[in-house]
């Protein structure tokens, strides 16, 4: 391993530890707590072995310890308790923020979901990189997947077709679709 191999690497580390822990200077404290962990276990790595996916290993479990040294904090759901909050939002003030609905996700499916798709790993090395099957992967992905639509969803806009003729789309019309609850 030498100095260049690891600088490639910090993008995507720093990319990773951003939406790991949802806050810049954290993301940062967890690169260098990963950087500084690799250097004092170089040893460990294997010449010819997969660099990145080692990284992001260690980055990953230093964020598990991190977070099991933490005290538990009770979990509550934004939408339980979304009319006592101050400062509601105005229907018109429903821009997307995919980072907020990034963190709405749970740890272990955001996870999978960051490596997938936006690191662009394989399957097998996500699963290496966070100690789970393959088919758990897959899993968590898809359930994230799933979650992280529903999250940005908006309202679907009211039908420009009248409530008489909603069966019966006009020729070379594109049909309407419903969101089913």
């Amino acid at each position: 391993m030498n100095r260049t191999q690891v600088i490639e690497q910090l993008p995507g580390l720093r990319r990773y530890a951003r939406v790991l822990t949802g806050d810049a200077w954290a993301a940062d404290d967890l690169v260098q707590d990963t950087l500084e962990r690799a250097c004092s276990k170089w040893l460990l790595w294997r010449t010819g072995s997969d660099l990145r996916a080692w990284l992001f290993t260690l980055m990953h479990n230093l964020y598990l310890n991190q977070r099991r040294a933490l005290p538990a904090l009770a979990q509550v759901d934004i939408d339980d308790i979304h009319d006592q909050l101050p400062g509601a939002r105005a229907p018109s003030d429903d821009a997307l923020d995919l980072e907020c609905c990034l963190q709405r996700l749970p740890a272990d499916q955001r996870a999978v979901l960051l490596l997938v798709a936006m690191e662009d790993m394989s399957y097998e090395d996500t699963a290496r990189i966070l100690g789970i099957p393959a088919g758990t992967v897959m899993s968590r992905l898809s359930r994230a997947r799933t979650r992280l639509r529903a999250l940005m969803d908006r309202e679907p806009a009211p039908s420009p077709i009248p409530a008489a003729h909603a069966d019966a789309p006009a020729a070379g019309a594109v049909p309407v679709l419903r969101r089913l609850k």
